[in-house]
């Protein structure tokens, strides 16, 4: 199980949750998860992508748990919760079930946000009951449904067979990504954010990064380098809203355009100047108010039943 370094002071270190608890999924796989703010509040979910932990919405949680129940969650492998032996976009969609089963009241709703990773879980879960029950509204920020390799733009070559498979060679590779060095932190910069993003957060975004385990990156790489969630788009129901860096090189515009294209009831694109893919800590005040947006349009208006301990 890897152990989150993150950032210990500011903006992006880790809020202490009201009460912690564990999610188990159709595998029997152990998902650590956090509960922020009010039992009473409407709930947010919040799912990370690869290569992160709870710690990458620091700064959402930290805005939103005034007045939201925040539930944050860490998939399976990465933070808190252990590495499993299954690792399929049905996993994820398995693992976003439990959470809200384990979180949420029946028929409650909440705005489901996915980052990356996070919103290709939302797009598997997209046809499955329980998520149907639950999501009242979805953000979807910085996330592709297919062809992520091909169409990534990490290796500055023209785009055809020969960028492809050095691409897949680096976001597969096996080795170590080793201490956070200033070389490092500018590598990891220029692979996932904009040029003008301030030092504290590149920090933060490579202390999680590098606290994955390379055993897990390796093998959540073969899923996203092999995903084809196109069905799952057309599936996703409830109102989408979908935010994406206009500089992200690692899930380029072209995969938001494409979503918003696809998505039965999309809430439109916001393409952000200047951002890279690590929206919610490169521009994380956009993003909790997007959520924001969608909360007061899609929850509070709607009467959200309490949560089971508050029923």
């Amino acid at each position: 199980m890897s152990r989150t370094a993150s950032v210990t002071t500011g903006p992006y270190a880790p809020p202490v949750p009201t009460r912690t608890l564990t999610a188990v999924s159709a595998d029997g796989a152990r998902l650590h998860v956090e509960v922020h703010g009010p039992d009473d509040a409407p709930p947010v979910v919040l799912s990370h992508g690869w290569t992160c932990s709870t710690a990458f919405w620091a700064a959402q949680i930290r805005e939103l748990a005034t007045d939201h129940r925040v539930i944050a969650y860490d998939q399976r492998g990465h933070g808190r919760s252990p590495a499993s032996p299954a690792c399929t976009a049905e996993a994820l969609a398995d693992d976003l079930e439990a959470v809200l089963a384990e979180t949420l009241a029946p028929g409650e709703k909440a705005v489901v946000v996915g980052h990356s990773m996070g919103g290709m879980t939302v797009m598997a879960a997209a046809g499955r009951p329980r998520f149907r029950e639950h999501a009242a509204a979805v953000l979807l920020c910085s996330t592709g449904s297919s062809r992520l390799v091909a169409e990534s733009r990490v290796v500055p070559l023209r785009a055809g067979r020969a960028r492809t498979w050095i691409t897949g060679r680096i976001l597969g590779s096996r080795a170590p990504l080793g201490p956070v060095t200033p070389v490092a932190k500018r590598v990891l910069k220029y692979a996932t954010m904009g040029a003008g993003s301030a030092p504290h957060r590149v920090e933060a975004c490579a202390r999680i990064v590098h606290a994955c385990p390379r055993a897990v990156r390796h093998a959540w790489s073969a899923v996203l380098a092999a995903l084809d969630l196109d069905h799952g788009v057309r599936q996703l129901q409830p109102p989408t809203a979908v935010l994406h860096g206009a500089s992200d090189r690692l899930t380029p515009p072209v995969h938001a355009r494409a979503l918003a294209a696809a998505l039965p009831n999309c809430l439109g694109l916001t393409e952000l100047p200047g951002i890279g893919h690590m929206t919610p800590i490169e521009a994380p005040e956009l993003v909790t108010g997007r959520i924001r947006e969608l909360v007061d349009t899609h929850v509070t208006g709607a009467d959200p039943v309490r949560i089971k301990e508050g029923a």
